[in-house]
């Protein structure tokens, strides 16, 4: 076995390099979002990535454990990092060249409803914060919590603009799939959307 967060730290290496090299095959970008946009949720996610990967031992009062340190939570921690990042790539696999690390509408951009996105609007954000939750679960420290809260923040607000330009480029139709799937917890019920 692994020892520590080692384990979590491998599966995360690998989600990265798989979403590296899936990039590669992605559709010509029609629309971007500006890049105030853009840094006004990288920067939160960069911190917060920061605050759950880095130990806090120079900051003694973010270091606090909220919980003590157990083999359970630790393998909960593992299976909520592998089922999140399994998820994550299922969304980018139906996602296919549809998929950017910013806001966009490509050339061709086509409105995904199969697979996670039967489940979920924004299934990436879903399988990443389920993994996010449970690397913070095995971590059990404050700074971890905190650093979770900032993307989960992050992702929320990049959804909202995510759905600002999926109106624009499918109108009608997108406010339909709003009003029928949830935006990133499956099984709920749909939030409607804004009107355009």
């Amino acid at each position: 076995m692994l020892s520590g967060t080692r384990l979590i730290l491998w599966l995360w290496w690998g989600w990265g390099l798989y979403w590296m090299l899936s990039a590669l095959r992605n559709k010509a970008t029609q629309r971007r979002e500006s890049l105030a946009s853009r840094l006004a949720h990288v920067l939160p996610l960069a911190v917060g990535a920061a605050l759950i990967a880095w130990p806090a031992r120079r900051w003694s009062a973010l270091a606090w454990r909220l919980w003590p340190t157990s083999l359970a939570a630790y393998w909960v921690g593992v299976a909520l990092v592998i089922a999140g990042l399994a998820f994550a790539v299922w969304a980018r696999v139906h996602l296919g060249g549809n998929w950017s690390g910013t806001v966009t509408v490509k050339q061709g951009h086509e409105l995904i409803r199969s697979g996670p996105y039967a489940y979920v609007r924004h299934p990436i954000y879903t399988g990443l914060t389920t993994a996010l939750l449970g690397t913070t679960l095995a971590s059990g420290t404050l700074h971890a919590i905190i650093g979770l809260a900032i993307i989960v923040l992050a992702f929320v607000r990049k959804s909202g603009i995510e759905e600002g330009f999926m109106r624009e480029a499918f109108p009608g139709e997108y406010q339909r799939y709003s009003a029928e799937v949830p935006a990133l917890i499956p099984f709920t019920r749909p939030q409607r959307a804004p009107a355009p």
